[in-house]
């Protein structure tokens, strides 16, 4: 049986593939058609997916779209449309559920394009999954047998948190925010207010580690706890629930916390201090949620899902302060993930199906063959080389031992946000400069942005504090003090590291790369960070190809090839293709 989840008109388009309750393919059409966050309907994944002009949708038993009609309506009837004409433009980037019916019409929007795209008026039918019930579905996919479950994320169909208990093909909902208490709102209007974009929330997760403890009482102010480990927001500083995008704040949270910060202006101690003080009451709050979790709930696992669960900071406070054991975290925990959810909620949940194994790697994006690779550095103008696996192991780990960086593209992409050792660029962490080094002539990022060190599973806890793997980079515990100078550009300023565990089961060849690193340095840690520059993850050989010309990084190397070339001519055809082709992205000049 073939499920096919799909996500559209939001943000995160994309589509995940269940055959016979196997993950067999995760895309997001932003690493395709190099549009970041879109909304577009995911004609390149389709067309990946199922073959030209989607052919192979006649052998799609049905598909899954993480949104549930019903509840959205009942939720706009009661939340939004009381608050009628006021409610216009609600958090959604470029459309009004209210005006224009939002989701409410998705499954109407999602069968036209499908009808457009593959010329055929016979689909599949479609079967809507609460977006929430999406999300907890990845629980199906974790390592564990039981678990309590924690969604966070800016809304749903009817909540912004929810609470679930999960014991093998079995979910159980016990608990819901109202829809506008929304941690994950608040982190996003507090981040455009300190001038940065939505989907820039990690920035000021970074940010917060330079600040000092200001605003923190306000803030308190701003998410009240309750009891029994409720919590609710508070609309004397927060407009979302009337006026949406168009005016999120009050006029009491500017005389509390000053005017917007423009985007082109320069960061002050006063914001400093105000993402310190969200992302301390965001810890503090989820905190709050969990311990009542743990104490209401045998359960000593727990799986956490949705946007506001890629904030690892707090992930990592909630295993070090709470009486969970075990957090697990999956790389696709935002929309992104949504639609293998949906499809795995349909295969266990309704159609109690038993599991079929435990998520261990991201790698189920699309892959390229040794012929698509050369035709790329041949059409692209480098000079280069294919080694055997050793000998480009060696070579990789000799660069990175000389403070060389690397771009580094392997296999099927990653799903998720995060790159995590297919599509990534590696530094050595040993020298302190190179943090500094990687930002001026590759990713033109913040300096304050960290960078993750990605660490062999078995010296973990050696390096860092904890005592659990964490694959998909979803935590940023403390570096252990007599380690802080040995990998001094992995630690970031409070002294954490967004880690990666690597086991060599789950990619031979990363792995490798970090043993034979730690052979030549004694170190078996790395830096990686996603392969891109201000863009979404590289996807296919040329976008690795035009990255690595439009930056500085020193090697390259595809697969199999290695090169170092870095000639004026391919130089400046990279950059002026790359030109062309965001030109045409953008609509023209």
């Amino acid at each position: 049986m073939k499920i096919l989840g799909l996500i559209s008109e939001t943000h995160d388009s994309g589509l995940a593939l269940l055959e016979d309750g196997k993950i067999s393919l995760v895309l997001e059409e932003e690493r395709l058609s190099r549009e970041k966050h879109t909304q577009d309907f995911p004609a390149g994944c389709v067309a990946a997916a199922l073959g030209e002009k989607g052919r192979g949708l006649a052998d799609i038993d049905v598909i899954t779209v993480p949104w549930d009609p019903v509840r959205i309506r009942r939720t706009f009837a009661k939340a939004v449309l009381a608050k009628f004409p006021r409610s216009l433009n609600l958090m959604w980037p470029s459309s009004n559920p209210v005006q224009d019916h939002g989701v409410v019409f998705l499954n109407h929007w999602i069968k036209q394009d499908l009808r457009k795209f593959t010329g055929s008026r016979n689909l599949p039918p479609i079967v809507n999954v609460g977006h929430h019930d999406s999300h907890a579905a990845i629980f199906f996919a974790s390592p564990f047998e039981e678990a309590s479950v924690l969604v966070m994320d800016g809304y749903g169909d009817d909540a912004a948190t929810s609470i679930y208990s999960g014991k093998g093909n079995r979910l159980e909902r016990h608990w819901h925010s109202a829809f506008f208490d929304s941690l994950g709102l608040v982190y996003t209007v507090v981040t455009t207010h300190l001038g940065f974009l939505p989907f820039e929330e990690g920035t000021v997760m970074a940010l917060a580690a330079l600040g000092r403890p200001t605003y923190v009482d306000a803030f308190r102010d701003l998410i009240r706890l309750e009891e029994d480990g409720k919590y609710s927001v508070n609309t004397d500083y927060f407009s979302f629930d009337t006026y949406g995008a168009i005016r999120p704040l009050t006029q009491r949270y500017f005389e509390k916390f000053g005017p917007a910060r423009r985007r082109d202006e320069p960061l002050t101690e006063r914001q400093h201090d105000i993402a310190f003080a969200l992302q301390a009451r965001i810890e503090e709050t989820v905190l709050h949620i969990v311990r009542e979790m743990a104490r209401r709930r045998p359960s000593r696992n727990l799986c956490l899902s949705g946007g506001v669960a890629l904030n690892c900071v707090a992930n990592a406070r909630i295993l070090e302060k709470t009486d969970f054991e075990r957090v697990w975290v999956p790389p696709c925990a935002s929309d992104t993930g949504a639609p293998l959810g949906s499809a795995l909620w349909h295969w266990h949940q309704t159609l109690g199906k038993p599991r079929q194994g435990e998520l261990t790697h991201p790698f189920f994006g699309l892959e390229y063959s040794d012929a698509e690779i050369k035709r790329a550095l041949d059409t692209a103008g480098l000079s280069h080389e294919r080694l055997e696996e050793g000998e480009l192991i060696q070579r990789v780990a000799r660069d990175l031992s000389e403070s060389r960086i690397v771009g580094w593209f392997q296999g099927r992409f990653e799903m998720g946000p995060r790159a995590l050792g297919n599509r990534s660029i590696l530094a050595s962490p040993l020298d302190p400069a190179i943090k500094e080094i990687i930002n001026q002539r590759v990713k033109y990022r913040e300096p304050f942005r960290p960078f993750a060190p990605v660490v062999l599973a078995e010296y973990a806890n050696d390096y860092f504090e904890i005592s659990q793997p964490d694959p998909f980079m979803t935590m940023a515990p403390r570096v252990k003090p007599d380690k802080v100078a040995t990998i001094p550009a992995a630690v970031h300023v409070d002294g954490t590291g967004r880690i990666q565990t690597i086991e060599r089961a789950a990619n031979p060849r990363y792995y490798g790369v970090i043993e034979a690193f730690m052979k030549l340095t004694g170190v078996p840690v790395l830096l990686n960070t996603s392969f891109n520059k201000q863009e979404p993850i590289v996807a296919r050989p040329e976008e690795a190809i035009s990255c690595f010309l439009r930056t500085e990084m020193d090697v390259l190397v595809l697969g199999n090839f290695y090169t170092r070339d870095r000639n004026a001519a391919a130089v400046e055809r990279g950059r002026a293709t790359f030109r062309l082709n965001e030109r045409n992205l953008t609509g023209g000049e």
